[in-house]
């Protein structure tokens, strides 16, 4: 049976071909229908054409423009790698061009007036490289600074003239004041109001042979208060534990332990401030507890950088003063008060300041004289000359 289909469609195939090639016709019909197929067919590989053109087109403006953009971000990243390496080389060279400085301090006031400083040294926001040492003890200080370890340290004011009166041509200058007073008057005795109040009475203090003696000393005998016994302590821990058991004794205290011991025992209060008794009762002179000194050789190399030192103190100084919560967080983030909620109270009290120049001499000159005059050792046994005050 398939056979015989086949051998029909051949048979049919033959009689087809048969008939075109005796010049037959075929109906009009059917070369209409296979012309409009041609046509149909033609137009179809046209647009196959055409969208095969579009395609390629596409494809290869697509290949172009990720060409473009990948040779754009080449550059942008070439850019971005230029502009980089050219800040850092600026970094590097910025840190190469900044002075070293070497500071030593007295963990208290003084400290806590270059605390912000510290601070923005630390995260490279100074124009000089500081490199900061903090001691408890003055003789830590001072050992550091004549062997030539520091270029600059914060010390008690006497000290300074007493450092420079041993060396020969004034070795250490002092450039400001960093604090002034901050020595109070502590006790739960009722009856203490003034200097004159504590005729007949013991004083606890520490700084025997140091500051506080020989302002206590002077205060006393210029206010005429009879009778007054001063008892030394070690330190001001000691002190403070001795008005815990016991707070009807009166006390000399520094801040901020003054702001530690009354935080310790509600019955305490600050009877008075020995710089406003100064005030009152010296004339032309201001109660001066720190002052910040230089290595000559330091100075004399390092001028600028000595200046710049100066003006970033006072921004320090000042910050200490008007930023009372930022500046309480940082010192106790450096561990000089433990806490910032007392450091913060401590503050105020303190009397940070970054005094120079011609106030500067004319402040510290009469505080010295005053202190040459209660006992001449205090000052290291002569007053300082022109050479012990650097003016800008």
């Amino acid at each position: 049976m398939k056979r015989h289909h086949l051998f029909a469609a051949v048979c049919a195939a033959v009689l087809t071909l048969g008939l075109s090639a005796c010049g037959g016709s075929a109906p009009a019909s059917t070369t209409a229908a296979a012309t409009t197929a041609a046509e149909t067919t033609a137009a179809a590989t046209t647009a196959a054409e055409t969208t095969a053109a579009a395609t390629t087109a596409a494809e290869t403006t697509a290949a172009e423009t990720t060409a473009a953009e990948a040779k754009a971000e080449e550059t942008t990243t070439a850019e971005t790698t230029a502009a980089e390496a050219t800040e850092a080389e600026t970094t590097a060279a910025e840190a190469a061009d900044r002075t070293k400085v070497r500071i030593g301090a007295l963990k208290g006031p003084t400290t806590m007036g270059i605390v912000n400083l510290l601070n923005k040294s630390e995260a490279g926001e100074t124009a000089n490289d500081y490199e900061f040492t903090m001691a408890v003890q003055a003789d830590e200080v001072l050992a550091k600074l004549v062997g030539g370890d520091l270029d600059i340290a914060l010390i008690p004011a006497n000290v300074a003239a007493v450092v420079n009166n041993k060396g020969e041509g004034c070795p250490f200058p002092v450039v400001d004041i960093n604090t002034l007073g901050v020595l109070y008057c502590v006790t739960g005795d009722d009856s203490i109001h003034s200097v004159g109040d504590l005729a007949g009475k013991t004083v606890i203090s520490t700084g025997q042979g140091t500051t506080p003696e020989y302002v206590l000393r002077t205060l006393t005998e210029k206010s005429g208060a009879k009778d007054v016994t001063l008892e030394f302590k070690s330190e001001a821990q000691e002190i403070a534990a001795a008005l815990k058991a016991d707070p009807s004794q009166i006390a000399v205290l520094p801040q901020p332990f003054v702001t530690v011991a009354m935080a310790q025992n509600e019955a305490l209060k600050i009877a008075f401030s020995l710089t406003e008794a100064w005030d009152e009762l010296m004339e032309d002179s201001s109660m001066v507890t720190g002052v910040t000194v230089v290595s000559r050789a330091f100075l004399t190399e390092h001028e600028d950088a000595v200046k710049t030192f100066l003006a970033e103190h006072q921004e320090s100084a000042e910050a200490a003063v008007s930023d009372l919560d930022g500046t309480a967080e940082l010192i106790a983030k450096y561990g000089i008060i433990e806490k910032a909620p007392v450091a913060k109270k401590a503050l105020p009290y303190c009397n940070i300041v970054c005094v120079t120049g011609e106030e500067m001499k004319q402040a510290l000159s009469g505080y010295l004289e005053a202190l040459y005059t209660q006992n001449p050792k205090a000052v290291g046994g002569q007053m300082p000359g022109e050479a012990f005050y650097w003016i800008p």
